[in-house]
C-alpha cells in the first residue's frame, strides 16, 4: 500500500490568518486609545481622534473585503498602481501645484483633493512591494543577473524613492528601497549585487545628510551631545521612557504631549506609550509586533507560489521595518528622523495601507492549501 504525503487543508492554517487578524486589531485600537492621549493637547485633538477612528473603520471593512479577494488579481494591478504612485509622487513636488500639495512643516507630502487627503509616499510603499513581487516572480531565475536582472528593479526603485527624497522624506525614502531590496533579496538576487547597491547607498545617504543642514545637525546630535536644543526631541524622548518606570505613569497622566515633545501622537508614539504604560507596555507592544512578524513570514514561506511568497514577505516587511525604525529613533538608537509606528501612530495613509496590507497577507494565508491558479 502506497503512503501519500499528507497535504494540510485550509482549515488546519486558518489559526495563522485569525491570530495575525486579532494581533491587528488590537495594535489599531491601543494605538487609537494612546493617539488620544498623546494628542489631548493638540488643538483639534478630538477631530484628530474621530478622523483616525474613522480610518480604522474603513480600513477594517477593507482587511475584511481583501482577505477573500484573490492576491493573484495584484499581478495585473501591479502596474497601473506602479503608475498611479509614481503620477501622484511627481505631482506632490511639480513646481505649480502647490494648491492640492500644500508645504507643510517645509515638506510638500501630502495631497489635499477636497475630501481627499492622503500621503502619495504610503501608495508607493505598497505599490512598490506589489510590483517588485510580480516582476520578480515572473522572471524567476533571471532575477539572478545584473543587466536583465537586477537593474530594471533598481531604475524603478531609485525613481521612486529619488521622488520621496525630493519632499523631503528621507526615512521612507529609504524605507521604500529596503522594501523593494527586501523582495529581491527573497527573490534570489546575488548577495554580491546587494554589497556594493549598500556601499552605493551609505556614501549616497551621506551625501544627502551633508546637503541639508537640519539633516546634518541631527546626525551631529547622535554622535555627540548638541548645543542649543538640537537633540530636544530625542532627550524629551528619553525622558519619557525613563520616568514610565516599569508599570508607567498612568494612562492620560503623560506630560510629555503638553508641548515638550512634538509630534508626540505620530513619530514619537512609542515614546508616549513608555511614558504612560512604563517597561510593561512597551514589551507588549514589541512583542504584538514579533508575532505579528513571526506570523506573516510563516505565511510567505508556506504561500503557495513565488508571487505569493514575495508579496506576503515584503507586505510582512513593510510593517516591521517601520516599527523597528520607529522604535531606534524614539531610543535613540538610530538619528532622528519621522516615521510612524504601524497602526498605531496618527496618519490616515499609513493607517489604510496597514490595514489593506493585511488583508492581502491574509488573502495569501487562506489560499495556502488550495490548488495553485496557473
Amino acid at each position: 500500500m502506497v503512503k501519500h504525503p499528507v497535504v494540510r487543508q485550509p482549515g488546519e492554517l486558518r489559526w495563522e490568518t485569525r491570530l495575525l487578524t486579532v494581533v491587528t486589531a488590537v495594535l489599531t485600537v491601543f494605538g487609537i486609545a494612546s493617539l488620544y492621549a498623546a494628542a489631548a493637547m493638540e488643538e483639534g485633538s478630538f477631530d484628530l481622534f474621530v478622523k483616525q477612528l474613522a480610518g480604522a473603520g474603513l480600513g477594517a471593512v477593507a482587511l475584511l473585503v481583501l482577505s477573500r479577494v484573490d492576491y493573484h488579481r495584484w499581478r495585473n494591478l501591479a502596474w497601473p498602481l506602479l503608475l498611479l504612485a509614481l503620477a501622484a509622487l511627481v505631482v506632490v513636488v511639480l513646481p505649480f501645484t502647490g494648491s492640492i500639495a500644500p508645504t507643510i512643516n517645509g515638506a510638500r507630502r501630502w495631497l489635499d483633493l477636497g475630501p481627499v487627503n492622503f500621503q502619495p509616499s504610503e501608495l508607493a510603499r505598497f505599490a512598490i512591494v506589489v510590483w517588485t513581487a510580480m516582476l520578480a516572480a515572473k522572471k524567476g531565475e533571471a532575477v539572478r543577473g545584473f543587466k536583465k536582472g537586477v537593474l530594471p528593479f533598481l531604475l524603478i526603485i531609485g525613481v521612486m524613492s529619488f521622488l520621496i527624497l525630493i519632499e523631503p522624506n528621507l526615512s521612507m525614502a529609504t524605507l521604500v528601497a529596503l522594501l523593494g531590496g527586501v523582495v529581491l533579496f527573497t527573490a534570489g538576487a546575488k548577495i554580491g549585487h546587494f554589497l556594493l547597491l549598500g556601499v552605493a547607498a551609505l556614501f549616497g545617504g551621506l551625501s544627502l545628510i551633508w546637503a541639508e543642514p537640519y539633516r546634518l545637525q541631527r546626525l551631529k546630535c547622535f554622535l555627540e551631545p548638541c548645543e542649543g536644543g538640537g537633540d530636544w526631541q530625542l532627550q524629551q524622548a528619553l525622558i519619557g521612557f525613563g520616568s514610565g518606570g516599569p508599570l508607567g505613569v498612568g494612562y492620560g497622566h503623560g506630560q510629555l504631549k503638553m508641548n515638550y515633545l512634538p509630534y508626540a501622537h505620530s513619530d514619537f508614539l512609542g515614546a508616549t506609550i513608555g511614558e504612560e504604560w512604563g517597561f510593561l507596555g512597551v514589551l507588549v507592544i514589541s512583542l504584538l509586533f514579533f508575532i505579528f512578524c513571526w506570523l506573516g513570514f510563516r505565511i510567505a514561506k508556506t504561500a503557495p507560489d513565488p508571487f505569493g511568497q514575495y508579496l506576503a514577505t515584503g507586505l510582512t516587511a513593510s510593517v516591521a521595518l517601520a516599527a523597528l525604525l520607529h522604535g531606534a529613533v524614539n531610543l535613540g538608537l538610530m538619528p532622528t528622523t519621522g516615521l510612524a509606528l504601524p497602526f498605531m501612530s496618527s496618519g490616515l495613509s499609513a493607517l489604510l495601507v496597514a490595514l489593506f496590507s493585511v488583508g492581502v497577507l491574509v488573502n495569501i494565508g487562506r489560499s495556502r492549501g488550495r490548488p495553485v491558479r496557473a
